[in-house]
């Protein structure tokens, strides 16, 4: 997705940290262990109960602000400004829809951070951590949809991902997760339907991202290209639970966390269309799931 030029995109919070809380880690290592890839891309409310205790406190620092994106062009440039400015977008959408919204904090990863949901890097993807009210993201994790499974992973691919994980953000604030919490994985448990709502409620505002203003009056994005539209739908079809299984050659239903690659970029399609009041994927029949 592109922004506009001139948008003022500075004071969106971001801020990037490594293993030292902030300084950047001596080296990006590999692009992961692929059983974590499988295991937990997109992982959104039961995050913690799956890695919490597996390394990380939370303890590492602030980090340090991204304080050189400033304009538009900086987030055309760079995909570090891109998700900062990106979630200054989101924050504003949000603001305008849901009663007492708060921002998340978003962390830049640099190599690997210490959590309170366990320990942040590209192998364990892009998470939010509902204790810290924080998004996580390590942008070598789009090399990762890339290389791994052959999405372009384009810039509005990136923000969709990002999107995705303050739709858990907004399930987190909302009680979402508490009225319907982990009952294990399958077609139709709650994580999967998390999933596909966090989905949808990324599709709502990617449709809704032209009309966001900076301070000044000047609109955050440009309305996407169908191409765009279609590299972000390739990635919600790229992380869909039958299409990683199918990688190792065995599809299981019963296992599913995150929902079928169809059920990913119609709830996408859902959003997009409907706005956030189309996105109840806990009201829909398993059928119709």
């Amino acid at each position: 997705m592109t922004f506009n030029s001139n948008a003022d995109v500075s004071g969106s919070g971001a801020r990037r940290r490594g293993p030292g809380g902030g300084a950047i880690a001596g080296g990006i290592g590999g692009l992961g262990a692929i059983a974590v890839i499988l295991l937990q891309i997109f992982t959104g409310g039961d995050f913690s109960s799956l890695l919490v205790g597996n390394g990380g406190s939370g303890d590492a620092g602030p980090g340090t602000e991204l304080s050189n994106c400033q304009t538009g062009a900086d987030a055309n440039a760079s995909v570090d400004c891109r998700l900062a400015a990106g979630s200054k977008a989101i924050n504003v959408y949000w603001a305008s829809k849901t009663t007492g919204y708060r921002p998340p904090q978003l962390i830049i990863v640099d190599g690997s951070t210490p959590t309170a949901c366990g320990t942040a890097s590209n192998a364990t993807g892009p998470f939010y951590c509902p204790p810290e009210e924080t998004v996580y993201i390590d942008p070598t994790f789009f090399d990762v949809l890339e290389q791994q499974f052959g999405d372009t992973a384009g810039p509005l691919a990136q923000v969709y991902v990002l999107a995705h994980e303050y739709g858990h953000h907004i399930q987190q604030i909302t009680g979402t997760f508490d009225k319907y919490p982990n009952n294990g994985t399958g077609p139709e448990s709650n994580g999967v339907r998390s999933e596909l709502q966090a989905d949808c409620y990324a599709g709502a505002f990617i449709a809704g991202a032209p009309d966001q203003k900076d301070e000044n009056g000047v609109p955050f994005m440009k309305t996407p290209t169908e191409d765009q539209i279609r590299d972000a739908l390739a990635a919600a079809a790229a992380v869909g639970d039958d299409h990683i299984q199918s990688m190792s050659g065995r599809v299981n239903p019963e296992s599913w966390t995150h929902g079928s690659s169809e059920q990913r970029q119609r709830w996408f399609a859902t959003g997009f269309k409907g706005g956030p009041s189309a996105c109840d994927t806990f009201a829909v029949s398993g059928r119709d799931l």
